[in-house]
């Protein structure tokens, strides 16, 4: 369809403008085409805050405290799996990248495996989550088991591997059941910083919350709360990593990751920039250069335009 392909090369066009008045510093400038090309690109999102509430409300009803007692080690029994979940932006790349530069891990992609099982189990009578309330113990280990298999593909045949689908947040609950002994690293950069970043990325699929600010706040809200759920009901399962902490203090924060994945320390990990490998995110440039903090601050030559995220999150 032409005026398909029409809008398409406008919103890409509008982004391209905007990069290249902000690397103008003609930030005011800049802003305006950034939010012409998000208010395009939103007309076609079918981001809804409300469904968003309710998908949060049913994992905190479903993957509660009594789930996990009566459902401990029922998964497939595996150590392999390292997921990391987060919001798009907030230094997953980067963690990543520490973590594939070990001798022991694989680097993989950002898999749809666990995405792919949850949109299955909605198709049941009583959609997911709930249909897990209702199923044998045994399909968690089998769910498990066809991850390991399914994901294979991705593996270069080290002992652990990376999944860094950032949306799996949502379905912490679930790979626990299926894969009790996998770890969990939840990617966190300052709310406004990684939503600015966001709202300025033209992504090639997905996020479709990252095109409209108030949309922006809502979803990062919700991932705030559904992470506080899965602390309390799950202690210790998820290793949060803030971005800002990696920047200030690597080795500390290698170290930190490390022993949390059980995995020995190698310098490799603090040299992640050498490390050659296929990276297919919008990250991929910065984290092929060593540690820098030049994105920290960014979004304060715009700040007089975010008002939406300033007002959410400037008391964090």
């Amino acid at each position: 369809d032409k005026s398909d392909i029409e809008q398409n090369d406008k919103i890409h066009l509008e982004f391209a403008l905007a990069k290249d008045y902000e690397d103008r510093k003609q930030f005011d400038t800049a802003f305006s085409y950034y939010q012409n090309g998000n208010a395009l690109k939103n007309q076609s999102s079918h981001y809804s805050q409300a469904k968003m509430t309710e998908q949060v409300a049913a994992q905190k009803a479903v993957f509660n405290a009594d789930f996990f007692s009566t459902h401990q080690d029922v998964g497939d029994q595996t150590t392999a799996p390292i997921f990391i979940v987060g919001l798009p932006r907030a230094g997953s790349t980067l963690l990543e990248q520490i973590l594939a530069s070990h001798s022991q891990v694989d680097g993989t992609m950002e898999l749809h495996n666990v995405m792919g099982l949850a949109a299955r189990l909605s198709g049941s009578k009583n959609g997911y989550p709930n249909v897990v309330n209702d199923m044998d113990n045994e399909y968690f280990a089998r769910f498990g088991k066809q991850f390991i298999e399914d994901t294979r593909c991705y593996r270069q045949g080290a002992a652990f591997f990376i999944d860094k689908m950032p949306n799996n947040f949502t379905h912490i609950g679930l790979i626990k059941a299926m894969l009790p002994n996998a770890k969990i690293i939840d990617a966190r950069r300052d709310p406004i910083a990684c939503c600015f970043s966001g709202y300025k990325q033209l992504f090639a699929e997905g996020q479709e919350f990252s095109y409209d600010l108030d949309n922006l706040v809502h979803y990062y809200q919700s991932y705030q709360s559904l992470m506080t759920h899965w602390d309390e009901v799950l202690p210790s399962f998820v290793l949060k990593v803030q971005h800002e902490d990696v920047i200030d203090d690597l080795e500390t924060q290698v170290r930190r990751i490390l022993d949390f994945c059980q995995l020995p320390f190698e310098s490799s990990c603090l040299h992640f920039y050498k490390t050659k490998r296929t990276i297919k995110t919008p990250s991929s440039e910065q984290v092929r250069q060593p540690i820098n903090s030049s994105a920290r601050e960014q979004w304060k030559k715009f700040e007089a335009h975010l008002t939406p995220l300033t007002n959410a999150f400037s008391a964090n």
